[in-house]
């Protein structure tokens, strides 16, 4: 998977796993129907979240170019090519070790956010649901807004990682040839995840 979609894809996929989870022993005091447990759906994506986080640490991170050409750096830093090691200097390995924990760090932090916004959309179900039956709807999008507003400030401290990534991945392309088909991130990213 591509750097440019891994993100995209665990910030849709962790709101889809949030939502497939009702606890069927509970139910809503207003309306009588099993009722979706917030903290059972925050557990278990929290759960998932934190064995990604483990896959991502031990496994190899895998890249590819335009033209689909697979790639792999390793934990200990090496860089496979097709399934093949690269021949790579002490320099070259603390590059993409550098890389990979940029890698890492957004990650988590794209991660990071998924979590909250499971959470959000739950709540937010959650407030509809009370809002119809009780009759009681003021404030509800208020609320919603204002969780969503701290939602918008982690993306926005995402985007912030952006620059030092693609500074990286450019640094570590210069140094090591067999790794520039790869380094497909530039500006238009970095502008892209501020718009």
């Amino acid at each position: 998977m591509t750097m440019r979609l891994l993100l995209p894809t665990l910030l849709l996929c962790l709101p889809l796993a949030a939502c497939s989870n009702t606890d069927s022993n509970k139910t809503d005091p207003a309306t009588g129907k099993p009722a979706v447990d917030a903290d059972s759906i925050g557990k278990k994506v929290k759960d998932a979240t934190d064995k990604a986080r483990v896959e991502i640490a031990r496994g190899n991170i895998k890249i590819s170019n335009d033209q689909n050409d697979k790639a792999e750096i390793t934990p200990q830093g090496d860089l496979l090519i097709n399934g093949k090691a690269v021949t790579i200097d002490a320099q070259q390995r603390a590059l993409l070790l550098d890389y990979r924990k940029q890698v890492e760090k957004l990650a988590g932090a794209g991660m990071d956010i998924g979590v909250a916004g499971a959470s959000l959309g739950v709540k937010a179900a959650g407030e509809a649901l009370r809002g119809v039956f009780s009759g009681d709807t003021q404030g509800i999008e208020e609320k919603v807004n204002a969780e969503a507003a701290k939602i918008e400030a982690s993306a926005k401290q995402l985007c912030e990682l952006l620059p030092t990534m693609m500074a990286k991945q450019q640094a570590l392309a210069a140094a090591l040839p067999a790794f520039k088909p790869y380094a497909t991130m530039d500006q238009s990213d970095v502008d892209d995840c501020h718009n």
